[in-house]
């Protein structure tokens, strides 16, 4: 089994990711990664919105995400938690449901890390998908707007948040 080839920086050619310096602490980003309705209130770009956030933080717990549409079309996303390290690290997959269950057409593994950097966290959100069609999708569907309004939604929540 060959490994997915690299790009000239060491990336993964089926990557996409955003980073970002955020002036909040990396336990306070966690905290919007992994309790329900601090998620509910920034993981998709406006005016979308979730209708359901389930959450079993930790390695092989799942989790499903019901995105809703401006006219009430409802998307639910299942997958399962590969990785946890609070504060730091989170690592899901769509491969898989509940019970380990295969998913019929997985589409990405996301990859979220917390680093400390200079009293703020950089925070990095890396899609990395099964295919480069998977990844062609993603990019077609507005990952680079979509997951940069997330963001800007995040840094807004966090700001809310911080002590």
């Amino acid at each position: 089994m060959s490994e997915t080839p690299l790009d000239p920086v060491g990336e993964h050619v089926r990557d996409l990711l955003i980073t970002r310096l955020i002036p909040a602490s990396a336990h306070t980003l966690y905290r919007c990664w992994t309790e329900p309705e601090l998620l509910k209130q920034w993981f998709v770009p406006r005016p979308w919105s979730i209708a359901k956030a389930d959450l079993d933080v930790r390695p092989g717990g799942h989790n499903l995400i019901v995105m809703r549409d401006p006219d009430g079309k409802e998307y639910p996303n299942q997958g399962v938690y590969l990785e946890v390290e609070a504060d730091r690290r989170l690592v899901f997959t769509d491969a898989y449901s509940a019970g380990w269950i295969p998913s019929e057409k997985p589409f990405m593994t996301a990859i979220i890390s917390f680093e400390p950097e200079a009293g703020q966290t950089r925070y990095t959100a890396r899609a990395r998908h099964w295919s480069e069609e998977a990844r062609q999708q993603h990019i077609a569907m507005g990952f680079e707007t979509g997951w940069n309004l997330c963001a800007d939604q995040l840094q807004e929540l966090a700001a809310t948040l911080q002590s």
